[in-house]
């Protein structure tokens, strides 16, 4: 069986826009509100960070279940790890998900400056130097023959589009218009000369966009 490279629950905005600008420590996602992104997510019984007992099922929770399917890697770009630019002047910083995070399998995370990996609970941070080909041979080597996951952010996603290494796409349409930021598509027609697309809508008000390569 072929190993995929898989975007799942990748969030955007109806008018595209997968994240903010002036990212920091304090903003992960720049201007962007992530709760007007995330709400749909983060209302489930399967959300992982849920500390109270209840959440919605069905559909939503259904895509929420699937996050780690049949994942035995991730890649990311390096904004999506943290908010440094340039040279890494702090080896203290290790992600915005503290000591646990939500990964569970080695993250590759794209960068131009070397770093040491390090290891959180179970989950192996490797800072990789590259072109998508390359970055993406090393995770699936390190999935063992299961399928990648490809994390984001925006930029990072595009590049891999761009390739043409991308095997299928979950992207949630949040029904917010958010104006300006990082914008995955003007309109996700542009991706349909190469992949199927199926529009499955929520009751939660979000737009489920299930990609497949043709």
């Amino acid at each position: 069986m072929s190993q995929l490279l898989r975007v799942h629950n990748f969030n955007v905005s109806i008018d595209g826009i997968g994240a903010g600008e002036d990212q920091s420590f304090e903003r992960p996602f720049g201007h962007v509100d992530p709760e007007r992104l995330f709400a749909w997510a983060g209302a489930t019984a399967s959300w992982p960070m849920r500390t109270d007992p209840g959440g919605s099922r069905g559909l939503d929770d259904y895509f929420t279940r699937d996050y780690a399917r049949n994942i035995g890697a991730e890649i990311m770009g390096r904004n999506k790890f943290g908010p440094q630019r340039g040279p890494w002047h702090d080896d203290e910083w290790r992600g915005w998900w503290g000591d646990k995070p939500p990964f569970r399998t080695p993250v590759f995370v794209m960068t131009h400056h070397k770093r040491p990996a390090f290891t959180l609970s179970d989950t192996t941070f490797h800072f990789v130097e590259g072109d998508p080909a390359t970055v993406l041979e090393q995770a699936r080597e390190a999935a063992q023959g299961k399928d990648v996951r490809l994390g984001g952010g925006v930029t990072t996603i595009r590049e891999f589009l761009d390739a043409d290494l991308v095997d299928t796409l979950h992207v949630a349409v949040s029904p917010v218009k958010l104006g300006s930021g990082l914008r995955l598509w003007e309109s996700p027609d542009e991706l349909l000369d190469r992949f199927h697309l199926e529009v499955v809508p929520s009751p939660s008000g979000v737009a489920h966009h299930l990609f497949w390569r043709k």
